[in-house]
């Protein structure tokens, strides 16, 4: 019997996110965590590397090698590139040969329309799934956090990633309300980066900016203002030049997309049914994604909501963690659907 389901490819999850791509291997558990990056060479079109080894490239290689994200905002900007890149990770995770495809569930943001929805699904298809269920990251991030997702209570969930932060009311297996916000990680490094040029006259990259946001960065005023040292290119000179970057005016730029933030969780706390509304006051909101890692988040959320906040103990992979489970609930989940 062993032998026969040799040939069966176990069935897998992807978390497909604008920075990192998670995979879930049925029975293996998570295989993969690596940057939704390709390395491409545009003078022949030619795949040079996909995810860790095309992070690694950024910023040095010859002008003919680019390393593009072909996912902005959590959805699809590139379907070729998005299409090569699925198709690295999902051969990757299936091990040996197989007569029979994986199923693939894959999370989503909450907000992308029909159409994105079509692209993801058909760009799954065409590098070799069987079969494709997708699942909003509200739902898989629940699920991957251990949440009473299938009960008739309250779950309010705010999940803040690398392109946006979904913001979703659960209560039996489904989205009550929702919110897409179009801030995170991303929007975090970009004010870091404009700001350093501008005020520093220092043109520094994108790791170095994540660097900046993790080491002195913080959602909530502090008075020390702390420094860290960091290189890049003078504007002026045009030559390397490392530099003192101060945290205060940093802090400030991100705290107010903090507000933003906190701002869409009290609209979709003002769409919420009171029955629910009740749950989320009881539990509290649960907080999870990849920028939660942001010193003062939490707290300074907690204060601008008046609601107490949990963080995920695993915020990177909750949302892998989730399509993983729900690969079980597969067949289950699609009847439904058709049903509906």
């Amino acid at each position: 019997m062993s032998k026969i389901f040799s040939f069966i490819a176990g069935d897998i999850g992807i978390d497909l996110g604008t920075i990192n791509t998670i995979v879930y291997a049925d029975k293996k558990g998570i295989v993969i965590n690596e940057p939704s990056v390709v390395a491409i060479d545009i003078n022949t079109g030619e795949i040079v590397a996909v995810g860790q080894k095309a992070w690694d490239m950024i910023g040095k290689t010859p002008s003919n090698i680019v390393s593009m994200r072909p996912l902005e905002e959590g959805v699809i900007s590139d379907y070729e590139i998005t299409q090569a890149m699925l198709k690295y990770f999902i051969d990757k995770s299936v091990s040996g040969f197989s007569f029979l495809s994986p199923r693939v569930v894959v999370s989503i943001p909450s907000g992308i329309t029909d159409v994105e929805k079509r692209a993801v699904e058909d760009a799954v298809l065409q590098v070799g799934a069987r079969d494709v269920l997708l699942v909003e990251e509200s739902i898989a991030s629940a699920v991957g956090m251990g949440l009473p997702v299938y009960e008739p209570k309250g779950n309010m969930l705010v999940n803040i990633g690398g392109g946006t932060t979904e913001v979703a009311v659960i209560s039996l297996g489904g989205i009550v309300c929702s919110k897409s916000i179009f801030i995170g990680g991303d929007k975090f490094n970009s004010l870091i980066i404009d700001h350093v040029k501008d005020e520093y006259e220092l043109m520094i990259g994108y790791s170095t900016a994540e660097e900046i946001k993790l080491e002195i960065a913080s959602a909530v005023d502090v008075e020390e203002d702390r420094v860290i040292s960091v290189s890049g290119r003078d504007l002026v000179s045009g030559l390397p030049e490392k530099k003192d970057i101060k945290s205060k005016a940093i802090s400030k730029l991100i705290r107010d997309q903090v507000y933003e933030i906190a701002d869409g969780i009290k609209s979709v706390l003002e769409r919420t049914p009171p029955e629910l509304s009740a749950d989320i006051m009881q539990n509290g909101i649960y907080l999870t994604g990849g920028s939660v890692k942001l010193k003062g988040l939490s707290q300074i959320l907690a204060e601008a909501v008046s609601m107490p906040f949990t963080v995920d103990q695993e915020p990177m992979l909750s949302a892998g963690l989730g399509t993983g489970e729900l690969i079980k609930k597969f067949n289950e989940i699609k009847k439904s659907r058709i049903t509906k």
